[in-house]
């Protein structure tokens, strides 16, 4: 029996020419934020109905030139990821779960139409662009390379229907610590007045659409004093954050998250709830209802709460406002176990503890 294998890309790579020196890259490096710079190169492949996928490059990074008619400026055909690379203490440079993510946006790209790139393909960007990009993951304690890549519809026509036409990109950004002064409980706001995704829709995709939907119910936790919003679906069951799944810890130790098929499956949240398994904690994927959080942490029942995803790993929740009732408080701390659970992810992301389920790959071979 012939077993079929994905052939593999011949890539051209084209240096760039202005790209910033070890003096400006280190000055960068030395005050990252978040999503604020971006790497000398990107990762470009190109797909077409009649094609496939084609055209691999590595190139300087710079601006993406699109017909004004281009579907996704028109039509929103588009999705993307985001994972980090890490440097060890020996220098050498590793990510975490790729082949998740590849899943992850293959299941996107079915929801949205759009082709479904090969998990080789996905691992074998990320590889490329460290082969040319590898001084620019950081190697102070908490920091990291953010890798995003993304695809969208670029071919030129006015119509309803899947694009003949796509690209897929990779580009990098250093990233520094996401609490700068320590990890710190935040608030949330729960929106009331706005859904993130309904039953049949792109909520278990990750599209730029959804985060869009979520910019003005944030602007509106903003405005009452709240980092994060949460969504409810049917106006009573937990959904997710903004940008990250919730978690909640109960008192005899068992691990709570919402199931809903308009949620995001997080692979920070994956990795998290496994680790949870490890330690002989009870976990459970299942509809959670407002009351049950608020009974739960009246009565004592939750005593911790918090938000995952690749950005800040773990971020404690220490209040949850609405507009008729407020659970916890602002001067809440962080819980042990929601502590504890962070610190051993990231220790095996950044090579400090063994890594027991093989999810570490090495990005420069």
């Amino acid at each position: 029996m012939t077993i079929a294998t994905t052939p593999a890309l011949d890539w051209q790579v084209t240096r760039n020419l202005a790209a910033r020196s070890p003096q400006e890259r280190d000055a960068i490096l030395a005050n990252p934020g978040f999503g604020q710079h971006f790497t000398d190169h990107t990762v470009d492949v190109c797909w077409s109905v009649g094609g496939g996928w084609h055209r691999p490059r590595v190139q300087p990074y710079g601006p993406i030139s699109l017909d004004p008619s281009a579907a996704v400026l028109h039509y929103g055909q588009e999705i993307f990821e985001g994972l980090k690379a890490y440097r060890h203490a020996d220098g050498s440079i590793w990510t975490f779960r790729p082949e998740a993510n590849a899943a992850r946006m293959q299941r996107s790209a079915r929801r949205l139409a759009l082709p479904e790139l090969p998990v080789e393909y996905f691992i074998d960007a990320l590889e490329q662009l460290i082969a040319i990009d590898g001084e620019w993951v950081p190697s102070e304690p908490e920091t990291s390379l953010y890798l995003r890549p993304f695809m969208f519809a670029k071919e030129a026509f006015l119509g309803v229907r899947p694009a003949n036409k796509v690209a897929f990109y990779l580009i990098a950004s250093p990233a520094g610590p996401y609490f700068s002064g320590g990890v710190a409980p935040v608030s949330i706001w729960l929106s009331t007045n706005y859904a993130r995704a309904g039953k049949g829709g792109t909520g278990a995709a990750k599209t730029g659409g959804n985060y869009a939907s979520s910019l003005l119910p944030q602007a509106e936790a903003a405005e009452n004093g709240c980092q994060q919003v949460l969504f409810l679906s049917e106006d009573t069951y937990l959904e997710e954050l903004g940008g990250m799944n919730v978690v909640l810890v109960y008192r005899d130790g068992t691990l709570v998250t919402p199931d809903s098929d308009s949620i995001l499956e997080g692979i920070t949240r994956d990795s998290i709830l496994q680790l949870a398994r490890d330690r002989g904690h009870r976990v459970e994927q299942r509809r959670v209802t407002i009351d049950e959080w608020r009974e739960g942490a009246a009565s004592g029942d939750i005593t911790e709460v918090f938000a995952c995803g690749t950005a800040a790993v773990v971020t404690p929740i220490g209040q949850l406002k609405a507009a008729d009732f407020t659970i916890g408080s602002p001067d809440a701390v962080a819980g042990e176990v929601t502590m504890s659970l962070r610190e051993e992810l990231t220790d095996i992301q950044y090579g400090r503890v063994e890594d027991r389920h093989g999810w570490l790959h090495r990005l420069d071979n």
